[in-house]
């Protein structure tokens, strides 16, 4: 018992940042040392910034495929299941912007809301706040413990303003409503635990931007965001590139694969296996003649092939 405490008091404390402009954001230098395998460009916040380049290609990729170049890299508590979407073919990826929530109490509801009206200028409810952090490419990931009624984070109107700033959709643990109009913005997805008709009540932000739980992962922000009707994957940001490039590689195995085995060119054991340089050199010929699956030098071949483990 004294070693979770100890462990809410770490969070809270860090929550509470003093360099912060609002106490439920840690402190830039806070979420740099939480990330700092990362090396590339960085919000404002210091939020990790994957590149757009990459968020277009993560939409061609598998999650079954980023999921076993994640747990490859010992990462083996990145994936939850068990949602229930808007679409099931309408895919979630983008940069992960986080908000974790709590049971509220009438004390700290107070005092959270009069300091973020008057002294950060937040509008309305706790709920509509990190939608104003919002830019395109991220996804809103937010842990509402689970709750179903009372529990709605989300209606047809805010899902409205999160697909205008975010051209994205959300993950919640926890609810939403107005599901009939929210089917109607198209291109908006949501993976949630459930529906419900309930207006959200005795739930207050307590983290924003901060390391949350979504289930059995640790999500921190900036974390790519890959949900598809497998599930939700987050991939930290330092690994996006890794991840992407491994799995581009894999679809392009398998198809090879597909077609050598078919033709009776080599046998399933060859293709599953270490590659001969006979077998090198059919994939970047046969990779020639599919332009539409991206080009590969053969030192980028025997790079990805020297790491086999999937």
């Amino acid at each position: 018992m004294k070693c979770k405490v100890n462990i809410f008091l770490l969070l809270f404390f860090c929550c509470c940042g003093v360099s912060s402009s609002f106490a439920q954001t840690i402190s830039k230098e806070e979420l740099i040392f939480l990330t700092s395998e990362w090396k590339g460009e960085r919000f404002a916040d210091g939020r990790p910034k994957v590149p757009d380049e990459l968020l277009t290609r993560a939409k061609t990729i598998n999650i079954d495929d980023a999921w076993t170049v994640l747990k490859n890299e010992g990462y083996t508590n990145q994936f939850e299941g068990n949602w229930k979407m808007v679409h099931n073919n309408v895919p979630v990826i983008g940069r992960a912007v986080t908000a974790m929530f709590m049971p509220s109490r009438p004390d700290v509801e107070k005092n959270i809301k009069e300091r973020g009206i008057s002294k950060n200028g937040r509008k309305g409810n706790t709920n509509a706040w990190p939608i104003e952090t919002l830019t395109k490419g991220d996804v809103y990931v937010a842990d509402g413990f689970g709750k179903i009624g009372g529990g709605t984070l989300m209606g047809s109107t805010l899902a409205t303003s999160i697909f205008s700033k975010s051209g994205n959709g959300v993950v919640f643990n926890g609810s939403y409503r107005d599901l009939q109009e929210i089917q109607n913005i198209k291109g908006f997805n949501a993976f949630v635990r459930d529906f419900h008709p309930s207006f959200l009540e005795e739930m207050v932000l307590m983290g924003l931007n901060t390391p949350i739980r979504i289930g059995g992962v640790m999500v921190l922000p900036g974390d790519l965001v890959i949900a598809q009707g497998e599930g939700v994957l987050f991939i930290p940001a330092h690994l996006a590139d890794q991840v992407i490039s491994t799995s581009e590689f894999v679809i392009r195995k398998d198809q090879f694969g597909f077609e050598m085995v078919k033709t009776g060119t080599y046998t399933t054991g060859q293709i599953d296996s270490q590659w001969t340089d006979e077998i090198k050199t059919a994939f970047l010929k046969w990779l020639g003649q599919h332009p539409e699956l991206g080009k590969m030098s053969r030192a980028e071949l025997d790079k990805v092939m020297s790491k086999r483990t999937w």
